[in-house]
């Protein structure tokens, strides 16, 4: 079993964004391992709040010792809301990605193949990510 996850900090003018989303992964054998993990995202600026919470399962494919193939399904409940409206929601994702791996990071691009940019909590369908696992 490994652990890791990502933590993230945004400061603007008026505004503020954190995220946490550990996650733990089992190695089957040398080339898949598969996983689950959590999610929490706050964001407020002004009047506006956001908060989206849930959970992934994410596999690994190792084909070579430097590169991972991944897939991850994630469910996630999102809160927004201001001083005119509230609105809440369910905003899945199934993220597809390819990476440069080296010992315990991996650097790579995902895409989500269920983004829809009215209702994604992600600004683009291609994400670049750093995963680490210890």
């Amino acid at each position: 079993m490994r652990f890791g996850g990502g933590i993230g900090l945004g400061f603007t003018n008026g505004g503020f964004n954190g995220t946490i989303s550990p996650s733990a992964i089992y190695d089957v054998n040398n080339y898949f391992s598969a996983g689950v993990g959590l999610s929490v995202n706050y964001a407020k600026y002004d009047a506006n709040k956001f908060l989206a919470y849930g959970g992934s399962i994410v596999t690994f494919y190792n084909p070579i010792p430097l590169l991972q193939l991944s897939a991850e399904i994630e469910q996630l409940r999102v809160n927004e809301s201001n001083t005119i409206f509230e609105n809440d929601y369910w905003s899945p994702a199934l993220f597809l990605g390819a990476g440069y791996r080296s010992n315990n990071v991996t650097f790579g691009i995902r895409y989500d193949l269920l983004y829809d940019k009215n209702k994604s909590i992600y600004a683009d369908a291609w994400m670049p990510f750093v995963r680490v696992y210890f």
